[in-house]
């Protein structure tokens, strides 16, 4: 692509010259009946409070004016042979009115298609037009599509000589499609983007949800969000949530620890740069509003633990006084949502059955027998036993997890004290169903 003058140039796509005229403040193409042009959505940083990148949109317009689907754009091109072109077209726009836009430092987020990225001529023309407008690789995220490949291993090779450049890579809309974990190892990206259908069933029926099934589903798609941010996170890999629409959704963005959103909560598409006033308010507000409920909730938590923390406490100083575990237990077992007690040794070993006092667990535990026998098993990887002997003398509490007794939520505490004068870990769970699943 080459620049003649401001007024009037010609792209040249291959097989085809499109005549280019720029406005006041962009660029447009003007191609067959249609008019292309650029608009940039903000990429913004959680903990930074501002925008770090914008992604290049196409937008169309007919010979009336009247708005046309990018969709329709690229799917006319593909089935008259020409979608790598127009991929490689819109690409060129992109990066003119980007040089145009006037940001110093944010990355410009370009979508580039499998079969784009796999041709030599592709990344030889991307790496001219980039040249001619002195914008250096590190500052362009190509986002690979999350769709099929005819060939992931060359697709991975061509992605792997673009990061050499200094590009940096995003699989975009994991989580929709084809996604599967397999592709971040085979691609290995430096960010991904989830798609909106991640955060849109976490945040599903958020007004709706009267019942305990609804409001349990929507709480295991938020806890299933926050797994998969963490998860990537392990992997190495920066969290961008895109398609965030709603203030709930922009919660649920927040707590699952993304590190950057995207979506019409924070900004819509637009010619210029964000407005970087307006959006750290409104990630200030966002956050104040995330604190304030994490407090509150804390306080709820630990209101609600505290008779169980005072009866755990009192049982692990009669078992260091000599009396029996299945002794010891009882009063801790008698508040409502106890399950049970059981003994570790200092090497995580566990001495003894578990100690049940409600008859009415029976009927949880028929399912998973094979698990109820739980004497000389090892727990030694269990946080709680980690927890307690690292801090002794003082009840530990674990985040909710999952029990491997029954397949239910729960929350163990755990206390380092001594049973037969020997060094031990007391250990207490507690069914941990939601405060409204309780109600």
């Amino acid at each position: 692509m080459v620049i003649a003058n401001p007024e009037k140039t010609t792209i040249s796509a291959r097989n085809f010259e499109l005549s280019v005229s720029s406005g006041f403040d962009r660029y447009s193409v003007d191609h067959g009946e249609l008019t292309l042009s650029s608009m940039f959505q903000p990429v913004f940083s959680l903990s930074h409070m501002r925008a770090v990148g914008y992604e290049g949109l196409l937008r169309a317009h007919d010979t009336l004016d009247r708005p046309v689907s990018p969709l329709d754009v690229f799917g006319q091109a593909a089935r008259v042979g020409e979608a790598l072109q127009i991929d490689r077209l819109s690409q060129a726009l992109h990066l003119e009115n980007f040089k145009m836009l006037g940001a110093q430092t944010e990355w410009l987020f370009l979508n580039v298609h499998p079969g784009a990225l796999t041709e030599p001529y592709h990344a030889a023309a991307l790496l001219a037009n980039l040249k001619r407008l002195k914008i250096e690789p590190r500052r362009v995220v190509l986002e690979v599509l999350e769709q099929r490949a005819e060939d992931i291993e060359r697709l991975a090779e061509a992605v792997q000589q673009f990061r050499e450049h200094g590009f940096l890579i995003a699989l975009d809309d994991f989580g929709a499609g084809h996604s599967n974990i397999e592709r971040i190892w085979q691609l290995d990206p430096d960010l991904v983007k989830l798609d909106r259908v991640m955060l849109s069933h976490a945040g599903h029926n958020v007004h709706a949800a009267a019942t305990a099934r609804w409001a349990k589903q929507r709480r295991n798609m938020e806890a299933v969000l926050s797994g998969i941010v963490s998860l990537l996170h392990e992997a190495g890999k920066l969290v961008l949530i895109e398609g965030v629409e709603t203030e709930h959704e922009a919660q649920l963005a927040l707590a699952s620890g993304a590190d950057f959103v995207q979506g019409f909560f924070f900004a819509r598409p637009s010619p210029g740069l964000a407005d970087s006033v307006h959006a750290q308010t409104i990630i200030s507000d966002l956050t104040e509003r995330y604190r304030l409920q994490t407090e509150a909730r804390e306080r709820r938590v630990a209101t609600r633990l505290q008779p169980y923390v005072r009866a755990f406490e009192r049982a692990a100083e009669r078992l260091a006084a000599g009396e029996p575990l299945e002794e010891v237990c009882w009063n801790f077992l008698a508040l409502d949502n106890a399950a049970r007690c059981f003994l570790l040794d200092q090497n995580g070993r566990q001495a003894g059955r578990n100690v049940v006092l409600r008859a009415d667990r029976a009927a949880h535990e028929a399912r998973f027998m094979p698990l109820v026998d739980a004497q000389g098993a090892n727990w030694l990887r269990r946080p709680y036993f980690r927890a307690a002997l690292g801090d002794p003398e003082r009840v530990h509490v674990t985040t909710p997890y999952l029990s491997i007794n029954e397949a239910l939520p729960c929350v163990t505490l755990s206390v380092e004290t001594r049973a037969g004068g020997k060094r031990c870990v007391l250990c207490g769970d507690l069914d941990w169903l939601a405060e409204d699943d309780e109600e």
